[in-house]
């Protein structure tokens, strides 16, 4: 855990740094420093505007039309969070006393995909066992269910080891990760480490080396060891259920499980974001959080976008079938896994 902190820290935050002491005008704290502040921050520093195809200078002619000395805080703090939802990008917030920015659409305009009080209801009878924000058990045909909502939430080894444990006679694993956020990504090496038993490429990371819109490093890979000998394991066949709300950490954790021999997709593409968020401040003191760094799965593929299910495994969730107590996509699952 430690280790990929560390990495994190030397790929990231020091580059980071190291490209800031280039020479920056000092902006005033008025509408139009706070407004050429925010551009240029994202400008020099944000990862995917060419990889999106956004022409930033031209958002910088919309948007300077729309700064005018006499505007209030509220007027200037909705222009600009305005311009950075041009990003399309669930990691660029601006956050001031009153009020922090988000970018929805990511999620916003496709389907829910998910209800936890059908599974609990209709799946366990509100009997499941549960450890923190994890519910657990064993559904249908002997397969076992990890609700697991949040990488925000540390889980132990422990932990693990006792929800293994439980399941370790189950014929299949379901991995339920729909709504699932994101988190910490030390999250995501130590759970990914019960289901490989030899050290694996997660993925590469790409950081900015200065402030010019195309300097980038070279792919910096980066491994994820197997749980250490004595850890509870898990080598049988598993399905991740994902929907567009499986976001920044969990999509990650998607974007290693998917080459795992044994492991499935189940449900519709993740919601992405795959850059790494970074924060800086305004003139007049607001904060800017943005992805500054992109990580690549195993394959040097962007995930930025979201990641689709295992071919054949898409599904959504069936209305008419809610209504009476069936999640299809997770019955999708236990058939694929009973089979």
């Amino acid at each position: 855990m430690k280790r990929l902190i560390h990495i994190l820290y030397i790929s990231v935050i020091m580059p980071l740094l190291m490209s800031s002491c280039h020479d920056i005008p000092t902006m005033p704290d008025n509408s139009r420093g706070n407004f050429e502040a925010l551009w240029t921050i994202i400008n020099e520093h944000y990862c995917f505007l060419r990889e999106k195809g956004i022409d930033w200078d031209s958002i910088h002619t919309v948007y300077s039309h729309r700064i005018a000395e006499d505007m209030t805080r509220q007027e200037l703090f909705n222009v600009l969070a305005s311009m950075l939802e041009e990003l399309k990008d669930g990691h660029t917030n601006l956050s001031s006393p009153w009020e922090t920015s988000y970018y929805r659409q990511w999620w916003s305009d496709y389907p829910q995909n998910y209800d936890s009080r059908i599974i609990e209801q209709y799946y366990f009878n509100f009997n499941y066992r549960q450890l923190g924000s994890i519910r657990y058990g064993v559904v249908a045909d002997n397969i076992g269910y990890i609700g697991y909502p949040t990488f925000a939430s540390s889980i132990g080894d422990g932990n693990l080891d006792a929800i293994l444990s439980y399941l370790a006679t189950c014929n299949g694993l379901i991995i339920d990760i729909r709504d699932n956020g994101g988190g910490d990504l030390t999250g995501v090496e130590r759970l990914v480490g019960r289901f490989t038993t030899e050290q694996i490429l997660a993925g590469y990371m790409v950081h900015k080396t200065g402030p010019g819109r195309d300097d980038f490093s070279s792919p910096f890979p980066y491994y994820f060891k197997p749980a250490p000998q004595g850890r509870m394991m898990w080598t049988k066949p598993v399905a991740l259920l994902t929907n567009r709300s499986t976001f920044s950490a969990a999509n990650n954790f998607v974007a290693v499980m998917q080459y795992l021999p044994q492991v499935i997709i189940v449900g519709a593409r993740t919601g992405g974001g795959s850059g790494m968020p970074f924060s800086s401040e305004l003139p007049c003191g607001w904060g800017v959080r943005f992805s500054a760094c992109s990580l690549l799965d195993a394959k040097g593929n962007t995930t930025e976008w979201g990641i689709d299910p295992t071919e054949g495994c898409q599904m959504d969730l069936d209305p008419e079938a809610a209504l009476h107590g069936h999640d299809t996509i997770l019955d999708f699952a236990i058939q694929q896994l009973s089979e």
